[in-house]
């Protein structure tokens, strides 16, 4: 029989989000940074596809696959931002089991279509560079949207089981999720059942999306980099490595949190709490600013034509 003092929540109507515990005095200057990056996330974002949809000379398969990786960053931080700041602001800490679930299942699938659109990204610029007569014969409209349907079929099928997996377990003893949003590894560790079948599926999945993908995007950037110093000027080396300069930089801001929360999860117990749910935030939030500031920086004609249409507006 069990304890009195045990409650089985083997589906709580809701969970409690504490946002970063040890913080909570901080909360609302915390929100500050991170309701900027929302902001610019969200207007970078739609000034991007805003961009792209107008100018007929954009519709390339570089810019399709940009269009992707700004829907896919304004879902990702829509997802988590509003309830993070309800939790900031106003101390608004439930939230119902689906809706968690749901929370939980976007994040990580649009995540997984992201790490897809940066092979994508690879791949495209592997061919720009190293076969650039060939790249319109390559990378064709039907080419381009059937690279667009399987990256998107394979976030959405690898990461189906999570939520299912997560409404079987039966949650002992507490609801209480210590955490800003509804990370998966977060959810698992409130779970009284045995969670092997999920915590080997998902580091599967971490293999096949990150470890997979990262492997790829390196094979591809080695062959251009190759390319490009095999080029006979400095000048000529210097623009072509401008042209995928801001793809790796993108690459690497989004990759290196996302490795860190991973292991920090599995092997930094002696990582402060706090730290890691700072960390796993920016994850989920720096990478969606910074992808339409850099491309909107370093590609001339996204910032050529931005230019053009503030001007045109008298602005």
């Amino acid at each position: 029989m069990s304890d009195s003092n045990t409650t089985d929540f083997t589906n709580p109507s809701t969970f409690i989000l504490l946002g970063i515990p040890g913080l909570e005095a901080a909360h609302v200057w915390i929100s500050i940074p991170f309701c900027a990056m929302y902001i610019i996330a969200v207007l970078g974002n739609f000034t991007i596809l805003f961009i792209v949809k107008r100018e007929p000379s954009l519709h390339e398969p570089m810019y399709y696959f940009l269009c992707m990786l700004a829907t896919s960053d304004l879902v990702i931080s829509t997802s988590i931002m509003p309830k993070m700041l309800s939790i900031f602001w106003f101390n608004s800490r439930e939230m119902y089991f689906s809706a968690c679930l749901t929370q939980m299942y976007f994040i990580h699938c649009f995540s997984a279509m992201e790490s897809g659109i940066f092979v994508a990204m690879a791949f495209d610029r592997y061919v720009a560079i190293c076969h650039p007569l060939r790249h319109s014969t390559i990378l064709t409209n039907p080419v381009v949207a059937k690279i667009g349907l399987t990256v998107v079929l394979r976030g959405i099928m690898l990461i189906l089981p999570y939520p299912f997996l997560a409404r079987r377990w039966p949650y002992c003893r507490t609801n209480i999720i210590p955490h800003s949003y509804c990370e998966h590894m977060a959810m698992v560790k409130l779970a009284c059942a045995d969670v092997r079948i999920s915590s080997y599926y998902s580091l599967s999945v971490a293999f096949v999306v990150m470890g997979l993908d990262v492997f790829f995007i390196a094979m591809s950037y080695i062959q251009v980099l190759r390319a490009i110093f095999s080029l006979p000027t400095k000048d000529a080396r210097l623009k072509t490595f401008g042209t995928c300069g801001s793809h790796l930089f993108v690459i690497l801001a989004s990759y290196i949190p996302a490795l860190f929360s991973f292991l920090t999860h599995r092997f930094g117990h002696n990582v402060p709490l706090h730290f890691h749910i700072l960390i796993a935030s920016a994850y989920v939030l720096v990478p969606p600013m910074l992808h339409p500031v850099i491309y909107g920086v370093r590609t001339k004609q996204i910032r050529d034509r931005l230019l053009r249409l503030l001007t045109h507006k008298g602005i």
